[in-house]
């Protein structure tokens, strides 16, 4: 066709007929239009192919940066976790360095000078409330917390006002604060979580933003397991400490006669006493209870292996005249004569917080009539009896209040007959725990008067009042015109309460229209004894 259509450009057009040109026109545009077909073609299987290409590559690009943004954000909350974990740690580690925490310095500062700085408690000084008077237990309790006593977790226990968390603090600033963390119970499992947070600077995963890559934090729990995972990460801090100093961490709980004689609390308990006896095996960490109850020593008795008791007591009567005539020499430049400092043990005895208060008055003998008046005041607002006139709705509070007058007189009489037969060596009289029970006739209602500060029961089980105070309180109430006679018309009129409650009214009522009841009566024991009764109008 190509050769045809060269031929045509040669030979004129006059020459070829109409006919014949318009055929090879006709062979030419067939000719272009096959051409042109097979262009197409070529072209849609070229696009085809092409829009094939691209869907695949767009699918890949889409798939690599998904997973790169996946792997990426993975990495990003993985890296988050682990530092968490070691910034968790790093904090722990800080609040066991040199100095105080906030609830350490709030205890600390109230033995300083309102005026002075915080700085102040990193300066070795003395106490201005309790240093004037030696105590024997400071050596242990030094011993006890910068780390030199191991192997055993502590509980510090007497009564309220001896010097149990002065000598703490003290063996705390001796060492600047350096490896022990400190901090208050409390009745509340949630509160006690909280303080025990803030004294070793762990915030429970409260802190935590793992949510931001869909990590969920583990803060969605109780108490308890709260206060187990503290103890977990305190244990690899202790781990560290031991391997670079040599010495385990020491724990203070301040104030655990605060948690509650209830499940929570038992619990509480147990679960801080199997990390303490763990920890004491392993010179980790000492734990130390300091308590005003004798239900914590109670509590932690029962399954205690490693458990070491630490009574402190009032200062004994040589020591406490000999401490008092000193510092009243060094504060008023004074000489007190030995027969006024022997009238002020007699009247306070030695309990820190009254010779305290005695040593800094301008007239020491005043000051103890206050003490007195007003331990008197609070023995008569929790223990006074009311006598026959009680109202039946009454019943359970006398039943306390009648028991503590009954074991208050048991005492001052015990203290006639020792005082007859010359065996009274100037100590408040003791009776055993089961004793105290026994005369009360209700075993719970002495913890309750020690947990008021009216009775002691000291580490070995011995009963007595609370203090000299309260001794002299009990004596002057009971010596009171006509107190026994109460005490025994409330006696009598709560078995009369006791007995209503037991009795039981029946009412007949057709005896009046000439009925009659018959009722049999059944004995059974060893003798079986039967009985026909009647009943009808005379």
């Amino acid at each position: 066709m190509a050769r045809i259509g060269r031929l045509t450009r040669y030979v004129p057009r006059a020459i070829l007929s109409r006919r014949q040109q318009d055929s090879i026109r006709q062979r030419a545009r067939s000719d272009r239009d096959s051409t042109s077909g097979r262009g197409e073609g070529r072209t849609k299987t070229e696009e085809g192919h092409g829009s094939w290409r691209a869907a695949l590559s767009k699918l890949i690009e889409g798939s690599a940066t998904a997973i790169g943004s996946i792997f990426v954000l993975g990495l990003a909350g993985y890296s988050y976790h682990i530092y968490y974990k070691i910034h968790v740690l790093r904090k722990m580690e800080n609040a066991f360095a040199v100095g105080f925490s906030s609830l350490e310095l709030s205890a600390l500062s109230r033995h300083i000078d309102p005026k002075d700085s915080h700085s102040k408690l990193l300066e070795e000084g003395e106490f201005d409330d309790s240093d004037w008077v030696p105590r024997d237990e400071q050596a242990i309790i030094d011993g006890i917390v910068d780390g030199s006593i191991q192997g055993q977790y502590h509980l510090i226990t007497g009564e309220k006002g001896t010097g149990k968390t002065s000598m703490l603090l003290k063996a705390m600033r001796k060492i600047g604060g350096e490896g022990v963390a400190m901090f208050e119970a409390h009745g509340d499992p949630e509160i006690f979580r909280i303080r025990l947070g803030k004294a070793l600077d762990f915030e429970f995963h409260e802190d935590y933003v793992g949510s931001l890559f869909s990590f969920k934090g583990p803060r969605d729990t109780t108490a308890l397991l709260d206060i187990e995972r503290a103890c977990n990460k305190m244990e690899k801090v202790a781990i560290k400490r031991k391997e670079k100093v040599g010495k385990p961490l020491v724990l203070i709980i301040t104030g655990s006669h605060l948690v509650r004689s209830d499940s929570d609390g038992n619990d509480l308990l147990e679960l801080i006493q199997q990390r303490a006896e763990l920890w004491a095996a392993s010179n980790l960490v000492t734990v130390v209870f300091n308590s005003d109850d004798y239900w914590t020593t109670e509590r932690l008795m029962w399954q205690a292996t490693r458990l070491r008791i630490t009574p402190v007591r009032d200062i004994p009567r040589d020591t406490a005249i000999k401490a008092l005539k000193q510092f009243r020499k060094t504060t008023f430049q004074e000489d007190t004569p030995q027969h006024i400092l022997e009238a002020v043990y007699d009247k306070i005895g030695g309990r820190l917080r009254f010779l305290s208060r005695v040593a800094k008055s301008p007239d020491m003998i005043s000051t103890c009539n206050v003490i007195c008046e007003r331990e008197k005041r609070w023995l008569l607002t929790k223990c006074w009896i009311l006598g026959k006139d009680m109202d039946p709705g009454a019943e359970e509070q006398q039943d306390v209040c009648s028991a503590a007058m009954v074991l208050a007189k048991v005492l001052l009489d015990k203290e006639k007959t020792m005082r007859e037969n010359g065996t009274y060596d100037g100590r408040l009289p003791q009776i055993p725990l089961h004793k105290a029970r026994e005369i009360m006739t209700n075993p719970e209602w002495i913890k309750s008067h020690d947990h008021d500060n009216i009775f002691t029961i000291d580490s070995e089980g011995m009963v007595q009042a609370d203090s000299v105070a309260m001794y002299g309180a009990m004596r002057e109430v009971c010596s009171e015109e006509g107190f026994e006679e109460l005490l025994q018309d409330t006696l009598d009129r709560l078995d009369e309460i006791e007995s209503l409650h037991r009795t039981r009214e029946l009412t007949l009522k057709d005896l009046g229209t000439g009925g009659q009841y018959q009722a049999s009566v059944r004995k059974t024991g060893d003798k079986q004894v039967e009985m026909l009764v009647n009943l009808k109008v005379v």
